[in-house]
């Protein structure tokens, strides 16, 4: 739900519309759960869910944007980047777990 704020002219959000614009994209919510396993390299993360690399890189970068993941580059030939949670993403597992317990309850079966 938003809400207009007429003295500025401009839609404020409110707290859910924060987070959905957080986690939009289709792949963020599988990346933040594949995550929640641990540590991931770029390539693990394309082989778990077969995103295509533009994809992928940019949902990332969107993710660490918005501080739910983290980006650990390790100054090595050739490069290895890793990501990884960040406090706040660890503090959306919850919303995660009932997602998969609504889902698992809603959708046995299927």
């Amino acid at each position: 739900m938003a809400v207009f704020d007429s003295t500025t002219n401009q839609r404020t959000a409110c707290p859910v519309t924060r987070v959905q614009q957080m986690v939009a994209g289709k792949w963020k919510i599988i990346l933040l759960w594949h995550l929640t396993h641990g540590t991931h390299r770029f390539h693990e993360l394309q082989q778990l869910t077969g995103i295509s690399k533009g994809t992928l890189t940019r949902q990332l970068r969107e993710l660490e944007a918005d501080g739910l993941i983290q980006r650990h580059v390790f100054g090595e030939v050739p490069p290895r980047v890793e990501y990884s949670l960040t406090d706040a993403g660890h503090s959306f597992l919850p919303i995660l777990d009932q997602m998969a317990a609504w889902s698992e309850q809603h959708f046995q079966g299927e």
